[in-house]
């Protein structure tokens, strides 16, 4: 939902800092991984301290990489599968220190073991989510879509923790937590269905 939105939006607010990468000499793999490890940096070292509205500063600047990296490569006529596999694979590494950061407060310092679990509920969701469209289009079909892409539990995840860092109240953690289990839950189920109406088709064709 928010990748169609948002994506023509920050298309232009970041094209200018692409172009400076590429003529300083910086490869878009380059800026995937250095993004990467921000991201993961950010959560691991932060939120387990408590620092959640630190922590989501340093994540949300090395999350634009994400995108920035995918315009480099189209600026220079490079767009290939080894771009939007490596993207696709470190991506999944990021989501996992923000979910997974997450729930070690929770789980230690924070003391709210409901939340920690949800967030690591969201965690292992979120992968199933990624993981049965990798397979779908591993066998021919597709399985995209759904109310909790990507970029819907990670905005979702990001702003209500650092809302939450600036004096927001933890329950809205935990309910926006178990939101997006359910999204996440609900976004399985449609592609699931997806690729079982596919295969019906193809079984009838």
């Amino acid at each position: 939902m928010l990748n169609r939105y948002a994506r023509a939006l920050f298309t232009r607010l970041l094209s200018p800092i692409a172009r400076g990468l590429l003529r300083l000499g910086v490869s878009p793999d380059a800026v995937t991984i250095i993004g990467t490890l921000g991201v993961c940096l950010g959560a691991l070292v932060l939120f387990p301290q408590g620092r959640l509205f630190g922590g989501v500063v340093v994540i949300t600047v090395f999350v634009f990489s994400d995108m920035i990296d995918g315009m480099m490569a189209r600026e220079q006529g490079r767009t290939g599968p080894w771009g939007a596999f490596l993207d696709s694979t470190l991506d999944r590494f990021g989501d996992a220190a923000v979910f997974a950061a997450l729930a070690w407060w929770y789980l230690d310092g924070g003391q709210h073991r409901l939340t920690g679990l949800l967030a690591l509920l969201c965690l292992v969701l979120g992968f199933v989510v990624s993981y049965v469209r990798a397979r779908a289009e591993g066998l021919g079909m597709t399985a995209a879509g759904g109310i909790a892409e990507r970029a819907d539990r990670l905005v979702a995840a990001l702003v209500t923790t650092g809302l939450v860092g600036l004096g927001l109240p933890r329950v809205v953690l935990t309910v926006v937590l178990a939101l997006i289990a359910l999204a996440s839950a609900a976004t399985i189920a449609h592609r699931v269905a997806a690729v079982h109406r596919q295969s019906h088709e193809a079984r009838s064709a």
